[in-house]
């Protein structure tokens, strides 16, 4: 699948010069060409990825969980089909948002400039 995933991360000209030459890059060089989100060094403990993916996931653990479950599916829905059809599905799945407490919640604290309080309803 490697060449059909790759152009569409990082362009068709650097999947080429990757796919035609076979080079091998690392962590960091990676990153640069958008093919990861995060390199990170080694630690001791030799779980330093494991560490990056924990505050990640308490990043977005706060979040609003039926939005988040929308969001990833509009956009893994969204990335098989064509612009026009992804739109589609992303209105389809704001659509299901709409009627949330956890939307009611979000705009609410916006509007008071306070941390929201979600429930997952």
């Amino acid at each position: 699948g490697g060449t059909q995933r790759l152009p569409r991360c990082v362009g068709i000209g650097l999947a080429k010069e990757l796919i035609f030459t076979g080079r091998q890059i690392d962590g960091e060089q990676a990153a640069s060409m958008g093919l990861v989100n995060h390199s990170v060094p080694q630690n001791s403990e030799g779980d330093a990825a494991y560490q990056r993916a924990l505050t990640l996931a308490e990043e977005i653990l706060p979040q609003a969980p039926f939005a988040v479950k929308m969001g990833k599916l509009a956009i893994n829905k969204g990335m098989e089909v064509d612009i026009a059809s992804g739109m589609a599905i992303e209105g389809m799945c704001y659509a299901q948002n709409i009627p949330t407490r956890d939307r009611q919640e979000g705009m609410a604290a916006f509007r008071e400039k306070r941390a929201p309080r979600f429930t997952g309803k």
